[in-house]
């Protein structure tokens, strides 16, 4: 497992303020309420491994298939269903969306390999990721990857705890399945928009992993 590059100054942040915070409480109290510091240092240290762990990167075998959407981030999957797309496609689409838990792998993966042809960043507000709008009125940043004459669109949302969507993608790139196109601090959820009648290949409630699990057929 190795550490995320979007972690580096979270981690040194949390680090400094903890210790810092540890050092002056027993100073302080060290000799009055020696208990009362000694469960603080170990709720600190919880909470910095908590930090720490939110931006691992395990090792794993992607899923790589020409034929497959793999998922783009971890979590559980909350919607499956037919929605209209007016930010891109402005048709119908079947949606697919992953919510993340601040407890989940945060690295946000391509679910296929191709052409970038749309990529654009939304200001909105920060609704509770599970809600029915955070989709489009939320925060987020969408992706459009063109492969062939099959075109998926990606979206990373904020919610009411995440506060920064961090997206790599460039119009025009070409990308690879399973190579990161950004990371979501702090929970959030990835939204898939695949052309209706796609098959599917999770089930609502599923838990899925970015990277390996295959979310459809095309």
């Amino acid at each position: 497992m190795t550490l995320h590059r979007e972690g580096y100054k979270s981690i040194a942040i949390a680090a400094l303020l903890l210790g810092a915070l540890n050092l002056c409480l027993f100073w302080f109290l060290g000799t009055s309420l020696l208990w009362l510091c000694v469960v603080l240092l170990i709720i600190s240290l919880v909470f910095f491994a908590l930090v720490v762990s939110f931006f691992r990167i395990p090792s794993r075998k992607l899923t790589i298939n020409a034929n497959q959407i793999i998922a783009p981030a971890d979590g559980k999957v909350v919607v499956i269903e037919e929605t209209v797309d007016p930010e891109y496609f402005k048709d119908k689409r079947l949606q697919v969306s992953i919510f993340m838990s601040p407890l989940n792998v945060h690295v946000n993966r391509n679910p296929l390999s191709g052409e970038v042809v749309y990529n654009q960043y939304h200001k909105g507000k920060f609704l509770v990721a599970w809600h029915p709008k955070s989709s489009t009125e939320n925060e987020r940043h969408s992706a459009v990857i063109r492969k062939g004459n099959i075109e998926v669109l990606v979206k990373q949302i904020a919610g009411a705890v995440a506060k920064r969507i961090i997206n790599y993608l460039e119009v025009g790139q070409k990308v690879n399945q399973g190579e990161e196109m950004g990371f979501i601090k702090f929970g959030s959820r990835v939204d898939l928009l695949l052309p209706v009648g796609t098959k599917i290949n999770v089930a609502l409630n599923e838990v899925v992993q970015g990277g390996v699990t295959v979310i459809a057929t095309i």
